[in-house]
């Protein structure tokens, strides 16, 4: 399945067939075959749902190939498409990855461990270069949600069952990055 085979991307896509076209996508991007246009526009239309968003985000941010580690202009700006399902992804990725990054510590699962330490430099990243205002503002009310044990994001931390270490670990990142 290439990128030219699927464009354009059914806004009823499937986590599981984003997935698999994130997976093409980023091949063909490795070997060059796509123009910045192209790029951009997958992204965005990725971003456009949130099955595609979330598949996109899955796929990238845990990808092996050092390219993704240098998110491009086209890709940046696939994303600030969609800033509500983007933001609201960005904030939820970096406090999942930062909380795995402990517990696979603990299970001594170093090599999860630095996985998660690497979904979360990209996460980083990505949220500084797309510049998001909606982005600043998710961070700060998941900082207060767990300041204050209460608030928007309260049902996030509670289903994924963040213990006490782990919030504090998501709130020296958020301190790191709400600008």
């Amino acid at each position: 399945m290439t990128i030219a085979e699927t464009f354009p991307i059914p806004e009823a896509i499937s986590f599981e067939e984003a997935i698999a076209l994130t997976q093409s996508f980023l091949a063909e991007m490795q070997q060059g075959s796509l123009s910045d246009s192209k790029i951009e526009g997958t992204i965005a239309a990725l971003a456009a749902s949130e099955n595609g968003a979330r598949g996109f985000f899955v796929t990238y941010l845990t990808d092996e190939r050092s390219f993704a580690d240098q998110p491009s202009d086209p890709i940046v700006q696939g994303l600030r498409s969609s800033p509500e399902l983007v933001s609201e992804l960005l904030v939820k990725n970096l406090a999942m990855s930062t909380a795995m990054i402990l517990a696979h510590t603990r299970n001594q699962n170093l090599e999860m461990a630095q996985g998660s330490e690497r979904v979360q430099r990209r996460t980083v990243q990505l949220i500084q270069l797309v510049k998001l205002a909606i982005v600043q503002t998710k961070l700060q009310t998941l900082s207060e949600t767990i300041t204050m044990n209460a608030g928007h994001y309260q049902r996030f931390l509670e289903r994924w069952g963040y213990d006490i270490e782990q919030r504090d670990a998501i709130q020296q990142i958020l301190k790191r990055v709400i600008t």
